[in-house]
């Protein structure tokens, strides 16, 4: 079992994969909730009338946006930049080039360590074994 400290509360947690307790989450959830129910009464809406009206922090709302949960709207003054180009994007954290481009380098590096790893297998498959010759002469 393993037991670690929530990184937003502090509270002691069971792990489960995430570095934010189960009720952390919980509370997370519901603010996206408040968001997206907002934002789609009030199609439009800047960051700061959402964070207005729901009492969920800028900060939260921008990552919302950068985990791909909500999309900036078209016309909408709000910049997202691509992380990798600088390109602006309206959701999540790469621009659809770099995204692919990304992915393609994981999907070589995946292949060469598969690749690697056969050839690691198949060398654990050839056996040999030593005699002893000094037993022989016996």
């Amino acid at each position: 079992m393993d037991i670690r400290n929530c990184a937003k509360c502090g509270k002691i947690y069971q792990y489960d994969g995430f570095r934010i307790c189960h009720s952390c989450r919980k509370i997370g959830e519901d603010e996206f909730q408040k968001v997206k129910e907002y934002l789609y009464d009030n199609p439009g809406s800047t960051i700061s009338e959402v964070e207005e009206a729901t009492g969920v922090d800028s900060r939260k709302i921008i990552v919302f946006l950068r985990e791909g949960r909500l999309e900036i709207g078209e016309g909408s003054n709000l910049i997202l930049e691509c992380e990798k180009c600088g390109i602006s994007i309206r959701t999540g954290r790469f621009c659809d080039k770099c995204k692919n481009d990304l992915q393609r380098e994981l999907g070589q590096v995946v292949d060469s360590a598969r690749s690697t790893k056969r050839t690691i297998d198949k060398r654990a498959e050839e056996k040999f074994r030593v005699i002893d010759r000094y037993e022989k002469r016996k």
